[in-house]
């Protein structure tokens, strides 16, 4: 076990408008299993990679454990996925390499195939063996589920359970709560470091937060009754003053002095609230800029949209999936389930109207207005306004979403092939809720996403109920939003 420092560290991007990073100071434990959380932007990659050494910065970070990082560049993936094992583990046995894929549920005799031709969801559980074969190395794992299915995510949790000494970026909430025992959280008013997983952490913050505002309150009213009756008492002092009232005359230091004491009492407590203030500042800061979308979803004329039945769909004489039977009803969230490869996406195509070769009867409801999200942000590029005309799009409405999915306005005069892969995806999310439709197909539309994203968006298809067929692995958003389930085995 050991420590590693994190003392006054400040950083920033060229031509950046402002810090990523602040006069930050943190401890972390080389043995935590640090869950890792934030905004897309704010600096979760960075940190990650500050700590491999891959940027200058101000400050310190005083470590003795070697850092590897998760997922590291494979050169050639031509050569053979034992050889890629080597490149981290060079000094490692065969049957060390055996059981950690035996862990991971991925066959040895992928080892001697040519690592290209691996699954990503193969490629990835490879790489994060890898890694944890150099036992004292402490392994910065940036956003492992990425290409793993619901079964696959389980069980890279469940791996990561018998591991300790690493960082985990992950914007599920279910895996982080398998997984980690620490979580360290970037919020707009800083680090946030706690024992305890995202639950926890959540749980927490919510009570926080309900703690400020409830004693605010109370601070309000009690600074209003001493103002009230300092402002009575001064009154009185000088009601009696003009009246001359008793045999002597009025003793105005006393009346002062009492008058002033409750002045006083006054003001500590004014100035009791106003630290009370500036610590709910704080915090609110880490909650007002998570905004209610909005959604307008269109009526359609019929209440069933889809009808299929004993559908098939084929490759090149592979059967990708046979016998597939299902409809879809106005108002329905059907969540597509399988493993990586079982035809989802190819079913989403499909329904399109994609040139794809089927066996048996599908119908869609013609007329159907539809919006798609897709998996593939790749061919994204060029300017947002030249996005905008591409797909007309209500520029105001559109940059309004993405203003509230925590984009900052200087993004919008960025290269969109320069954003991260999780504001990639925010603007074809972006792009669906601008677009009026009566269906809404989306395809793993949170990877990369943020969890405070995920939870506007679950917000949003809660509140407007659009009808849909969504595929993703979240299980937190599939327990929230599906309304049916469709398995494709």
């Amino acid at each position: 076990m050991s420590k590693i420092q994190i003392n006054h560290l400040s950083f920033g991007y060229e031509n950046s408008f402002e810090e990523v990073f602040h006069d930050v100071n943190i401890t972390l434990d080389s043995d935590w299993k640090l869950g890792l959380i934030g905004r897309n932007g704010k600096g979760k990659t960075t940190l990650l990679s500050l700590l491999m050494g891959k940027y200058d910065y101000q400050g310190n970070i005083i470590c003795d454990t070697k850092m590897q990082y998760f997922p590291f560049s494979v050169d050639d993936k031509r050569q053979t996925t034992l050889d890629v094992v080597y490149q981290v583990s060079p000094a490692v046995e065969d049957w060390m390499i055996i059981r950690e894929l035996n862990y991971l549920e991925v066959d040895a005799e992928v080892l001697y195939r040519p690592f290209e031709t691996l699954s990503f969801g193969e490629q990835n559980k490879v790489l994060l063996a890898s890694l944890f074969l150099n036992d004292h190395d402490f392994v910065l794992i940036d956003e492992p589920t990425n290409h793993l299915d619901l079964q696959g995510r389980e069980i890279v949790a469940q791996y990561l359970q018998k591991k300790k000494g690493f960082i985990l970026v992950s914007h599920d909430r279910h895996f982080l709560d398998m997984c980690i025992d620490h979580i360290l959280v970037i919020q707009p008013s800083g680090l946030e470091l706690q024992a305890g997983n995202y639950s926890s952490w959540k749980e927490n913050f919510d009570r926080r937060i309900q703690f400020e505002m409830t004693q605010d309150q109370k601070l309000q009213k009690d600074i209003f009754k001493l103002q009230q009756a300092a402002k009575k008492t001064a009154n009185w002092a000088d009601q009696v003053e003009k009246s001359k009232f008793g045999n002597g005359p009025v003793d105005r230091g006393f009346i002062g002095h009492k008058s002033a004491k409750m002045m006083q009492r006054s003001k500590n407590i004014e100035n009791r609230r106003n630290k009370a203030i500036e610590q709910k500042k704080q915090l609110l800061k880490n909650v007002q800029e998570i905004e209610d979308l909005k959604l307008s979803p269109l009526e359609f004329h019929k209440d069933r949209l889809i009808y299929a039945d004993n559908l098939q769909i084929q490759y090149e004489n592979n059967t990708v999936f046979q016998n597939l039977s299902f409809e879809l009803h106005q108002h329905e969230r059907l969540c597509m389930i399988g493993k990586n490869g079982c035809g989802k996406s190819s079913l989403l195509k499909l329904i399109l109207n994609h040139p794809i070769d089927y066996d048996g009867n599908l119908q869609v409801a013609s007329g159907l207005k539809i919006s798609y999200v897709s998996q593939d942000t790749t061919n994204l590029v060029g300017t947002m306004d030249e996005f905008i005309q591409q797909y007309n799009l209500d520029e105001p409405l559109f940059k309004a979403i993405l203003r509230k999915l925590d984009f900052s306005r200087d993004k919008f005069m960025e290269s969109i092939e320069n954003f991260s892969s999780g504001q990639k995806k925010k603007i074809l999310i972006a792009k669906s809720l601008c677009e009026k439709a009566h269906l809404y197909i989306w395809d793993e539309p949170l990877n990369y996403i943020d969890i405070d994203s995920r939870i506007q968006i679950e917000n949003l298809i809660k509140m407007y109920q659009p009808t849909m067929i969504f595929v993703e692995h979240d299980k937190e958003f599939q327990n929230q939003i599906a309304t049916r389930y469709l398995h494709i085995v």
